[in-house]
């Protein structure tokens, strides 16, 4: 459904010729709606203001929409939205909103690489951000219609894992026996043997050259370390609340038969050089080339990335692939990215997108630590917010802190304040929805039923159903832009105004159709509301 404000946007453009850069009035005496363009244009134009404004106006056929409008102070255009075009576009939302968003006209395919955990380590504070983010692009795209293929790379392969199996045969491990914990911990003291003694490194680097080259009990070793981790990885994924399975693996082993044929199309294609004793792409733009094969005969993540994202456009046929990693490897990926076009795995139709976040941050305002100063585990950053409240409320204040602020900010991690239900807050906003739940439980038990919205008299009606009329633009918005905090917004500011309905217009206390219309009101309200959190992964509780 096409919101108002864009219907009058296209309409208005198409008269300028220019975007008229529709806003909010500031004020409800200046309607619903202002633009400046005829501002704009007289000064290009080198004619009065209020001139061209009437001009504008003149053309402008929007009295299906509008009651007539007025110019203000030196040339704004001022809209006001009729009242039953606005009651009957809330109404429209609340039919259409009934089973969930309309669907695109053209759905993708849409690849989203995100959460990443390595095996035999526990997941950490940095992983929060890019499960969180991921999921909620994941059920954004998905909600409207886009085939959304989950794509967990798991750090399941590579030089790590030399050290970690010479190190369970050094100390005579039955692997089966470990939970994640025993595993971090003996990947933690495998790395400060690697350190410290150089026999053991030599000892864990030739055991990567047998691991890698097929060797039975370094593999068997190695499939136990994976098959402890998964458990562990998807029970953290049920406390996150979020989509991903088992079936969305897709870690660096996956890759490890694509490297060497890789590999040898970019060299015979003439992609990839030899410099140095290195296997290189050079893509203009970027200093320093990217490293396919390395002197020694190696493959790094660059390759496994190209491998990826070759698969994904040749086998997963993806139109636009999403990477959720740290802000601090958005150079990687654009240089992935242009090699990648450069060989021709990446064609110009498919889109691919690095969304970079920051860091979580502590109370002391420096990257969040535990007390001996390695980095926290995500299992204890839930536990410290589900000290304070419900596992539901406790999940919706961790997801609303992450993802209400740009991503690319850092935000503090700070349960006391995440878990309030007044202000800025998942929570809020969960508190908002069992509100107007409960009005809608009282009005059904008194036997009050509702229809349509026919009725917006009052202000406060005027503006709550106009924020509901820009539901599917915002939601448009963020699947194109990946800007989820615009969702958080959108939604915060409708939970305010609902309060602010609440103080000013009596809903059960009403009288007939008025009380009908205001029932109406809050049932799109809730819908929106709902839809709203579950698109940011987070739970709309009936009653709190």
């Amino acid at each position: 459904m096409q919101s108002l404000p864009a219907i009058l946007d296209a309409r208005l453009r198409a008269v300028t010729g220019v975007d008229p850069e529709m806003r909010p009035a500031t004020k409800p005496q200046f309607g619903h709606y202002q633009s400046n363009v005829a501002l704009r244009l007289a000064k290009a134009e080198g004619r009065p203001p209020r001139e061209v404004a009437a001009g504008i106006v003149e053309r402008l056929d929007v009295a299906d929409l509008c009651e007539p409008l007025e110019i203000a102070g030196p040339g704004f255009l001022n809209f006001r939205l009729r009242s039953d075009v606005l009651a009957g576009s809330v109404t429209e939302l609340l039919e259409d909103t009934a089973g969930g968003l309309n669907k695109v006209n053209h759905p993708q395919r849409v690849v989203i690489d995100y959460s990443a955990p390595n095996v035999a380590k526990q997941m950490h504070v940095g992983h929060l951000r890019t499960t969180i983010i991921g999921d909620c692009f994941n059920r954004v795209l998905s909600a409207l219609g886009h085939e959304v293929i989950p794509q967990n790379h798991i750090g399941d392969w590579g030089t790590q894992f030399g050290m970690l199996i010479e190190e369970v045969l050094d100390e005579k491990l039955d692997v089966p026996t470990l939970d994640l914990t025993a595993a971090d911990a003996l990947y933690k003291r495998a790395a400060a043997r690697f350190r410290e003694d150089e026999e053991f490194a030599t000892r864990a680097r030739s055991r990567v050259a047998l691991f890698q080259g097929g060797d039975e009990e370094s593999l068997t070793i190695w499939r136990q370390l994976v098959d402890i981790s998964k458990p562990a990885f998807n029970e953290a994924y049920r406390r996150l609340g979020v989509l991903l399975t088992d079936d969305d693996l897709a870690g660096e082993s996956t890759y490890n038969d694509d490297l060497p044929v890789l590999v040898k199309e970019l060299e015979e294609s003439g992609v990839a050089v030899v410099d140095n004793g290195a296997l290189c792409v050079f893509v203009e733009g970027f200093e320093a080339p990217l490293i396919v094969r390395k002197s020694d005969g190696g493959y790094g993540y660059a390759t496994t990335d190209l491998a990826a994202i070759r698969r994904r456009v040749r086998d997963l046929k993806a139109d636009r692939i999403i990477y959720v990693t740290d802000l601090r490897q958005g150079g990687h990926f654009a240089q992935v990215f242009a090699a990648a076009r450069k060989a021709g795995f990446l064609p110009e139709h498919v889109v691919a997108q690095h969304v970079g976040y920051g860091m979580v941050l502590g109370p002391d305002g420096r990257p969040f630590k535990t007390r001996d100063g390695s980095a926290a585990t995500l299992e204890s950053l839930l536990d410290a917010a589900e000290e304070i409240a419900a596992p539901n409320i406790a999940l919706a204040a961790i997801k609303y802190a992450d993802l209400s602020n740009g991503l690319q900010k850092d935000y503090t991690f700070d349960p006391e304040r995440m878990v309030q239900t007044t202000g800025d807050t998942g929570p809020y906003l969960q508190y908002a929805h069992a509100r107007v739940s409960q009005i809608l439980r009282k009005a059904q038990a008194e036997g009050i039923g509702y229809g349509a919205v026919t009725v917006l008299e009052d202000p406060v009606e005027q503006q709550l159903a106009l924020q509901l009329s820009r539901f599917g633009e915002v939601v448009d918005e963020v699947a194109q832009q990946l800007t989820p905090h615009k969702l958080c917004g959108y939604l915060y500011e409708l939970a305010g105004q609902l309060a602010s309905f609440y103080e000013a217009c009596p809903v059960l206390k009403s009288e007939s159709d008025v009380r009908a219309s205001r029932l109406a009101l809050c049932a799109a309200t809730k819908q929106v509301l709902a839809l709203g959190l579950r698109m940011l992964g987070m739970d709309a509780p009936e009653r709190m």
